[in-house]
């Protein structure tokens, strides 16, 4: 890849996150109230708390998550899960939209991995909030291709995906990963199960499709 073309690249990027956290935020703009306290796809948390999360990053500073991880005896989970709830508990709904809206340019990134895994982290925290309240969102084609690039064995062993045996088949675009028996659904649906995520039924076909509903 030239270097011309990798720029073109991280810009494109760097614009989906932007569009990316906008878009969720208008979406948590619009939720009522009693949405709020609904159970998301992430196991144990409420909506608030999924946003609160998506904006981590952004509010605390780097020595702040480090003595928190400490605290948590080197467990990122931990840590994310009490700032979560601590946030969620401190700002407003309005407050946890803005977070996002008003950091969609923030340069923020995983500890592991670039541009395109902070894409994915947006794209299935926000698939995480609207799959779970049954909202009509559709992430568009361009970011998902770029967070389905990120899926590999490794990625799928360390969200918990359980993938053994299984080949994930998007009936929506060309897209498929890993070897057995076949799972079909939505490309974004088979992005959120290669994140480990169970999802409400009728989303996927297939003989394992029970494995990855809740």
């Amino acid at each position: 890849m030239d270097r011309s073309t990798e720029n073109i690249s991280t810009l494109g990027l760097k614009a989906a996150i932007a569009a990316e956290r906008r878009e969720v935020a208008d979406m948590l703009d619009a939720l009522p109230p009693d949405a709020w306290d609904a159970p998301s796809l992430c196991a144990g948390w409420r909506v608030r708390e999924v946003a609160a999360h998506m904006s981590m990053g952004f509010r605390h500073s780097f020595a702040r998550q480090a003595r928190e991880l400490l605290k948590a005896r080197g467990s990122i989970n931990r840590v994310a899960d009490r700032l979560a709830r601590q946030d969620a508990a401190a700002a407003s709904p309005r407050e946890l939209a803005a977070f996002l809206r008003d950091n969609a340019h923030h340069p923020w990134k995983p500890p592991v991995g670039g541009l395109a895994l902070a894409l994915g982290h947006d794209v299935v925290h926000g698939l995480d909030i609207a799959v779970a309240l049954d909202l009509d969102r559709r992430v568009p084609e361009d970011r998902l291709r770029a967070v389905l690039e990120t899926v590999t064995p490794r990625s799928a062993k360390f969200f918990g995906a359980g993938l053994t045996g299984v080949s994930l088949h998007a009936d929506d675009l060309d897209w498929s990963f890993g070897t057995g028996t076949p799972l079909y659904g939505a490309a974004q649906d088979l992005a959120l199960v290669a994140f480990g995520r169970k999802l409400p039924p009728g989303r996927l076909r297939g003989e394992h499709g029970g494995r990855f509903t809740a």
